[in-house]
């Protein structure tokens, strides 16, 4: 058999599989991602919350550099960028960790295990939050503080230096923000499990942190409490 008769028969074949998928509707099982009221919910949060952080963080970010100079000023705007592409690696690093390991982990109470099971079942909110809001308005702010560093450069500079210090500060910027992100994906997914572990060992760490110095705020206060009854006792008598 020669080579156009094996292609007529592939092609043959082909026709007939495209013929039965359209003859017969395949149907695909949903990813369950949590309730439809927690997800509306969960949605208009997550817009306050950036609209709300994209208007503090912009507000701030001008105020700095207006009065930087420009050493400071392009330090700023790395440093945006970077909290920017590490976020972004965190929220793909959640997304693509397996859940499997960590359940052996909590089961022997691994410091941290059962936060890092929680992050990953709840990816899709985890993932709005570092890759959408957080990575989002830091490409704002940097784009912004980029224009700021451009008009104070071109000052009592001819038309064609503005425009020619405009395109390579945007460029240097949009460069380093989408070749981070690029080498941050391809970190976050062969070391997502690793990545996902730490961000819940933080996340756990800071939580009890917090739990403590509330703990002793409820006791000084219970402490309060208890030297008034006192005090008052004693008056009474």
């Amino acid at each position: 058999m020669d080579d156009s008769s094996k292609s007529s028969e592939n092609d043959k074949n082909a026709l007939n599989g495209m013929k039965l998928l359209n003859e017969r509707k395949v149907r695909f099982k949903k990813n369950l991602v949590g309730e439809k009221e927690k997800n509306k919910k969960w949605i208009i949060l997550i817009t306050l919350i950036s609209f709300l952080m994209s208007v503090f963080f912009l507000a701030v970010s001008e105020l700095i550099l207006q009065s930087a100079s420009s050493f400071i000023a392009f330090v700023t705007v790395f440093v945006i960028i970077l909290i920017g592409i590490v976020f972004d690696i965190i929220g793909i690093a959640i997304t693509a960790a397996d859940e499997a390991p960590f359940h052996a982990m909590a089961s022997r109470k691994y410091f941290g295990a059962r936060r890092t099971l929680k992050l990953i079942r709840n990816a899709n909110k985890v993932s709005s939050f570092c890759n959408d809001v957080v990575g989002d308005i830091c490409g704002i702010i940097s784009g912004t503080a980029g224009a700021l560093i451009v008009v104070r450069i071109s000052q009592a500079k001819s038309m064609m230096e503005s425009l020619l210090y405009g395109l390579l500060v945007s460029g240097i910027i949009a460069a380093i923000t989408v070749g981070g992100k690029a080498m941050g994906k391809t970190i976050a997914i062969s070391n997502s499990n690793y990545i996902a572990y730490r961000v819940g060992v933080v996340l756990e760490f800071v939580n009890s942190k917090i739990k403590i110095e509330l703990s002793k705020d409820e006791n000084r206060n219970n402490n309060n409490k208890k030297k008034r009854g006192n005090k008052t006792g004693r008056n009474s008598r």
